[in-house]
């Protein structure tokens, strides 16, 4: 027997390079290298005739001598896809080949799909307008192959067919209406429906299928049939769970797969997707995830999208008093206090502004997001803090503005002048836009309750529905400015301005200054203390510059001396930040950990081997995804995992902790 497979794959593997090699000669239809093809094309039209700038349904029927198949778009574990090359008249196209579901043949240790005896391969033709009526229109094909039975021979087959051309519209073939009906059953339904979604788990992929309301049949006899080959290992058990609502397929993956972004294919039911005899193959497409998306209740999603706008309007007024927002918002409210006992302003214009410079920057973080991730990359909220790079312009643009608010200048003193012998009424409106960017920008590291499950739902969702969430998230953040701004009665309890505020604003630039020691603290461990003591050099340049910009840049100043110290402030701040951007790398180190010691918890570092080895080991694993520039994640470290209570429980459970550090990239965390 052994002996018999070997001869097979040396047949296969020879023949297969004569054919190769061998294509560009022209070869007589249904003539083969070996003889005779054991397969046969047959071109079947569904109509008696075509119509001018019309279309028709061609079957490619293939009809295989017993014990001979042939092999489906994607043949498995090894084989050749069936491909048909039509030869049309001037003018006509042929849509895509629509396969019917495939069989799997098992020929250990190999697992092939393909088909055995008949199968029809359907097209759809756009006939040229010009033709004429009365003329006639020759069709031609030929499929090419590889047959296996116990050897495997590369073959070709063809057939041609001739149709009238006539002005009324065209007629069904009643010969071959019920060969249609039948090869129509088995193409695959679209899962327009359905919501479904894919993971990397391990060395497995799990496809979570959220079905519609209206599915009540069985969901256990399913088998996963991928487009590409490589994905999956094709003998493998597929499992099948079930789970809130929803159904769960694991199918272990192929080695050294090469996932894609997007997993495309069809899931066969043999139970049929609408209940006994109807369709049993579902066509899917799912983008790779970071988590699978949650189970709408019932199925309806829509629901689900609903709750994810709640709770993302809810993180978005909870995110302002988070640590990372507070420095930057007190700038506006203090703006709003000025605004607010001024008859000549309208605070709510200013609200507005506000809410304008929020939302634009959220939806251009959502669109970000979802660029990167139809390019295959696993992303989530406050990505952009993994790159250096930006880490060091957030934090020279923090410490510029700290600088501002403890007087060392007035930013925008001479676009405000210009701006108010311009249009005196929209004074201050570009700060109010500019605070809305800031603030988005620094509230990407903080993830306030609500937020986490509305912006993992988001994610594995359309675009449209990311969009949807992330506005409302925006929306919810300039709530309660929107609502000071625009109620009069609230702006009465609002103090009237004072030298109090002076003080205000520079207590809060103290608190400028301590969020960019964070973000350098980030930097540090992202690309070691060479990049931050360059860094801490460039904030030193900086300030001097600003210090030049505000002691001799100022209106007061004669205009000579403001364009030298303007001059020399910018060449200053262009000359420091362009060495310091252009040697990052140079000083970069290999990242450290990033994760907070918590004592009492052995934590491990994270590996998806070793989470594989004790989940099949039955130990319980535990793992804490976190980064640096993650301030929720350092306060579970602090309180949570320093709890004598947690440490106890983790102890007599015998569970295994593991850090996943997301400060810097990581593909490995990332899938």
């Amino acid at each position: 027997m052994l002996k018999k497979k070997m001869k097979a794959k040396i047949n296969f593997f020879s023949l297969l390079f004569i054919f190769l090699t061998a294509m560009p000669i022209q070869v007589p239809a249904q003539v083969n290298f070996g003889g005779e093809s054991h397969t046969k094309l047959k071109l079947i039209p569904e109509v008696t005739s075509v119509q001018p700038g019309g279309s028709f349904w061609v079957a490619a029927r293939l009809s295989m001598e017993e014990g001979w198949h042939i092999y489906w778009r994607n043949p498995g574990d090894t084989g050749l896809e069936t491909e048909i090359v039509w030869d049309l008249p001037a003018g006509f196209t042929a849509g895509e080949l629509h396969w019917p579901y495939p069989e799997k043949i098992i020929e250990e240790p190999l697992v092939v799909y393909g088909f055995h005896d008949v199968i029809y391969l359907l097209t759809r033709i756009d006939v040229d307008k010009s033709v004429k009526p009365g003329s006639s229109v020759q069709i031609k094909a030929k499929a090419n192959f590889l047959e296996c039975a116990e050897v495997c021979i590369p073959g070709e087959s063809a057939d041609a067919i001739s149709l009238p051309v006539k002005a009324e519209p065209p007629q069904p073939d009643i010969r071959w209406v019920e060969v249609f009906s039948e090869a129509r059953s088995k193409l695959p339904l679209e899962s327009k429906d359905w919501q479904v979604s894919a993971q990397k788990d391990g060395n497995s992929l799990l496809i979570q299928f959220n079905p519609p309301q209206w599915f009540t049949f069985p969901f256990e006899k399913v088998a996963f049939f991928p487009y590409t080959m490589g994905i999956i290992d094709n003998i493998a058990q597929q499992e099948v769970k079930k789970k809130d609502g929803s159904y769960l397929l694991r199918i272990k993956l192929a080695e050294n797969a090469k996932i894609p972004a997007e997993i495309e294919g069809i899931v066969v039911n043999e139970e049929g997707w609408r209940g006994p005899g109807s369709e049993k193959t579902m066509e899917i497409k799912a983008i790779m995830g970071e988590a699978l998306a949650p189970a709408a209740s019932n199925g309806n999603q829509l629901g689900s999208i609903w709750l994810a706008i709640l709770f993302s309007f809810l993180g978005g007024i909870i995110l302002n008093l988070m640590p990372c927002v507070l420095p930057v918002l007190s700038i506006k409210i203090m703006g709003i206090i000025n605004q607010a006992h001024d008859e000549h302003t309208q605070p709510w214009k200013h609200g507005l502004v506000f809410t304008m410079g929020v939302l634009v920057s959220f939806l251009a973080l959502a669109g970000i997001l979802l660029i990167l991730k139809a390019g295959g990359a696993q992303l989530g909220w406050g990505f952009q803090l993994q790159e250096p790079f930006f880490l060091t312009f957030l934090a020279a643009f923090m410490f510029v503005f700290g600088l501002s608010m403890f007087g060392v200048f007035e930013i925008g003193t001479s676009f405000t002048t210009v701006e108010g012998k311009i249009q005196p009424r929209s004074s201050g409106f570009v700060s109010s836009f500019v605070s809305g960017i800031l603030a988005t920008i620094v509230a990407t590291p903080c993830t306030a309750p609500f937020m986490g499950s509305a912006l993992g739902f988001a994610l594995a969702q359309p675009a449209w529905v990311s969009l949807v969430v992330f506005t409302f998230l925006g929306l919810g953040m300039a709530f309660p400015f929107m609502l000071i701004s625009s109620i009069p009665a609230l702006l009465k309890y609002i103090p009237k301005p004072g030298r109090w505020m002076e003080s205000l604003k520079q207590f809060m630039g103290f608190l400028l200054v301590a969020t960019v020691i964070w973000l350098l603290w980030v930097l540090g461990i992202q690309s070691g203390a060479n990049v931050v003591i360059i860094v801490l050099f460039d904030l030193l340049i900086t300030a001097v510059a600003a210090w030049i910009y505000g002691r001799w840049g100022n209106l007061a100043m004669p205009p000579k001396t403001r364009r030298i110290a303007i001059a020399l402030a910018v060449i200053l701040v262009l000359g420091s930040n362009g060495y310091v951007f252009s040697n990052i790398d140079k000083y970069a180190v290999t990242p450290q950990a990033a994760a907070v010691h918590s004592e009492g918890l052995d934590w491990r570092e994270f590996t998806q081997e070793q989470v594989d080895e004790l989940v099949a080991a039955g130990q319980p694993v535990f793992i804490d995804f976190t980064a640096a520039w993650c301030l929720s994640c350092q306060v579970n470290d602090q309180v949570a995992f320093s709890s004598e209570e947690v440490q106890q429980k983790f102890k007599e459970k015998k569970v295994a902790a593991f850090k996943a550090d997301w400060t810097s990239r990581n593909e490995k965390i990332a899938q």
